[in-house]
Formats: C-alpha cells, sequence, structure tokens
C-alpha cells in the first residue's frame, strides 16, 4: 500500500513526508509515499494504480484543481482508502469540506490544520491507522432475505445492549437494544450490514418483534437482579405503519412482566412522518399507555422543528457527530448547547450519544446534559454481561462524578 500526498508547495509536501517517515509509516502497512504537487497528476495515478494507493493527504487550496474538485474524483473513481483534508484555510472551511467527503461516502480519517503540527498527526494515525490496518468495509459482505429470514426462526438475530448513564449522578439508569446477528460462517454481524436489506424485504417488522421481545424479557432479568433499567428499543416506519402496533408492544410488556413506562422507543428523526395521520395515532396511542418515546440522532434530520411540537417525545437524543470533541470544535458546542437548550424548554430529557472519552463526558457534565451513552461508558454487550457490567460500574462512578459535585 502507498501514501499520497497532494499538495502544490514543495515545502509543505517535504515536511509531511518527512513526519510520516518519523511516525513510521511502513509499521503501519505502507511500504511508499507518493508525493504530488498537481490534482491532475494524482487523478491519474490512482486511475492507473487505484488499489496500490490506500491512504491520500489532500491539500485545499491547490490551484487548478482544488481539494473539493479533487474530492469529487474520489468519488468519481470508487476510492476505498483513507482520506485526510489539509488546509491552510479558517477551520471553518475545513470542517465544511470533510463533512461534504463523508456525505459523498468517503472514508475520512480527519482533517488538519497547516501547518501540521506532529502531535496532531501522530494522534490522527494512532487513532485511525492502527498498524497493518484495513480499510473500513474491506471484504464487506451482503445477504440475502432467504438467509435473514431463516436466521430469525433459528433464534439467530438476537441484542446486545448499551448502557445510558445519568450524568450528574453516574448512576446506571437504561440500556438500549441493539440488534446483531449470528452467522454461522461470519460469526458476529452488525445491523449495517442488514437493515437495508431487511426493511427492503419486508422483514423489518419480523425482526423489529424479535429485538422488542428480546429486550423486554432482558429488562425483567435485570430487574429479578435488583436493577431497574429503562429498556431503549429503535423502531422503524414499518412498525408505524400498522395500526395494531401499539397493542402488540403492550401485549409483549405484560408477557415479560415489564411496565410500560419503562420502555422506550427511539425514533430517527429523518424517518418520521412520511403518513402523519397514521403515525400520530400510532405514536399518541402507545403515550397513552405509557410508552416513552424518544427523537434518536438529533439534528441530522429533516423537519425537526415541527417533528418536535407534533409527536409526543419524552427524549432528545443529540447525534454523536455534534458530541464528540465538542468541547474543541466552536461549531459543535453551539449545536450541541442550542440542542441542549431547546430540549429544557420543551421539557424533553437528553441523552449525548457517542461520548467516546473523557472529555466528553465533562463537557457534556459541564453543559448539563442528562445522560451519557458511548464507548467511553460502555461498549454494546450481550444480556448476560450487563449486570456484571453494572457492578463493576459502580467501582469506576466515584471518580467520573466527583469533579463537579
Amino acid at each position: 500500500m502507498k501514501i499520497m500526498i497532494l499538495d502544490d508547495d514543495p515545502f509543505a509536501l517535504k515536511l509531511l513526508s518527512i513526519q510520516l517517515r518519523a511516525f513510521g509509516f511502513r509499521g503501519r502497512g505502507y511500504l511508499e509515499l507518493v508525493p504530488c504537487e498537481r490534482g491532475d497528476v494524482a487523478v491519474g495515478l490512482l486511475e492507473a494504480m487505484p488499489q496500490e494507493i490506500g491512504l491520500v493527504f489532500c491539500d485545499l487550496q491547490m490551484p487548478e484543481m482544488d481539494g473539493v474538485e479533487f474530492v469529487r474524483h474520489l468519488v468519481r473513481l470508487d476510492y476505498q482508502g483513507g482520506v485526510v483534508l489539509v488546509s491552510g484555510e479558517g477551520s471553518r472551511i475545513l470542517q465544511s469540506a470533510e463533512r461534504l467527503a463523508r456525505a459523498h461516502g468517503l472514508r475520512v480519517l480527519g482533517a488538519l490544520q497547516k501547518p501540521v503540527l506532529p502531535e496532531q498527526l501522530r494522534k490522527l494515525l494512532d487513532e485511525a491507522m492502527p498498524p497493518a490496518s484495513v480499510p473500513d468495509g474491506a471484504g464487506e459482505k451482503t445477504y440475502g432475505p432467504d438467509e435473514f429470514r431463516r436466521a430469525i426462526a433459528a433464534g439467530d438475530v438476537f441484542n446486545h445492549y448499551q448502557p445510558k448513564v445519568d450524568l450528574a449522578s453516574g448512576a446506571v439508569v437504561g440500556a438500549e437494544a441493539l440488534v446483531r446477528w449470528s452467522h454461522p460462517q461470519d460469526g458476529l454481524v452488525m445491523p449495517a450490514s442488514f437493515i437495508a436489506m431487511a426493511e427492503e424485504c419486508e422483514l423489518i417488522t419480523d425482526m423489529a418483534k424479535v429485538v422488542l421481545k428480546g429486550a423486554l424479557q432482558q429488562a425483567r432479568r435485570c430487574h429479578d437482579a435488583g436493577q431497574d433499567l429503562d429498556m431503549a428499543v429503535n423502531v422503524s416506519m414499518a412498525n408505524l405503519s400498522s395500526l395494531e402496533f401499539p397493542d402488540f408492544v403492550a401485549r409483549q410488556a405484560v408477557e415479560a412482566g415489564v411496565p410500560l413506562n419503562r420502555l422506550m422507543l427511539e425514533l430517527t428523526e429523518s424517518q418520521l412522518m412520511s403518513d402523519p395521520r397514521a403515525q400520530l395515532d400510532i405514536l399518541t396511542r402507545l403515550r397513552l399507555k405509557g410508552v416513552r418515546l424518544s427523537i434518536d440522532d438529533f439534528g441530522i434530520g429533516y423537519s425537526t422543528l415541527a417533528q418536535l411540537r407534533d409527536v409526543p417525545f419524552d427524549e432528545l437524543k443529540i447525534d454523536r457527530s455534534f458530541v464528540h470533541r465538542s468541547a474543541q470544535d466552536p461549531s459543535l458546542r453551539a449545536i450541541l448547547e442550542a440542542s441542549l437548550g431547546l430540549a429544557r424548554q420543551l421539557g424533553l430529557t437528553t441523552v449525548g450519544e457517542g461520548i467516546e472519552e473523557r472529555e466528553d463526558w465533562d463537557f457534556l457534565r459541564a453543559s448539563g446534559c442528562d445522560m451519557a451513552q458511548g464507548y467511553f461508558v460502555a461498549k454494546p454487550m450481550p444480556g448476560e454481561e450487563l449486570v456484571a457490567w453494572i457492578s463493576a460500574w459502580q467501582e469506576r462512578r466515584p471518580q467520573l462524578v466527583a469533579t463537579l459535585q
């Protein structure tokens, strides 16, 4: 694998090359540096050896072909390697270019401000390029509906659970059920590999029944072990098209012996209101039965304010793209604080998703967010590990809540 460095400034090219060599690019699975001073030359090299370039560092401000134009060529070439954007322009421009590249589906490892500082480059390499790393999606497999249907029937589709923690006290208050597939050949298959297929082939409702039933049973097991948790389950548009769905949910809760007010249904905001009358009917009936509603991934969908006005939500989950590193990024911080303020005025509980490091945790606590969810707290885990994890969390909890008390 080779690393391409695209920059019209010869000094910048040389400096970045020296830094990469100093940080051991060979030990990370890359054997050669390919410097380019012109975008058209870089495109020609990518066309000639598309599988050999595993990583591209691209300057944004270049004559003849700027970085945004170069990104378009990467998309046209279906480039599967990593991309790092570099610029001496303002941070807002760099952030916009990074989001644009991600929106195109490129594997963006990060963005660096010029002059590139050694510690920034090292951190990016350590986080995004571990030794001999394999590009995301390499060898990604697709699955068919018949295979997935058999998996549901065989009990191979089940849940992992990611805890939700109160930021003020550190107490574990809930968990989110996240579907997984135990494949006989491929092992644990993540939902990104089968959710779209399940929706297209009308298997999403069958899957949702399995997820809901498993989540309620897990909530009951936690209760029997002395841990009462709220249980969150993601809901698809297909579930919200059946007027019988609220009654089905109520029956499942009764069978599991779980109060309906312990159940939280999470709806992604971009999925809401395709059939407003039917969905408002279903959602209102769910609330009347005591089920709580959460608007998931807040900030990345459409008609957000109208949905907050019309749907009786109880909780607002701020998308991870506005949470992680918001302490360092003024734009993210402004969006996060505005979202928290809006939620407070509407009387909604708030959850920060994607909390990945201590700095995220401390900043969300200081900002007045109610709950935290993310890898800093815990990764999703099998249900049988959840109660033991809660006990272990109690030992970690004091050091995380002492600073603001």
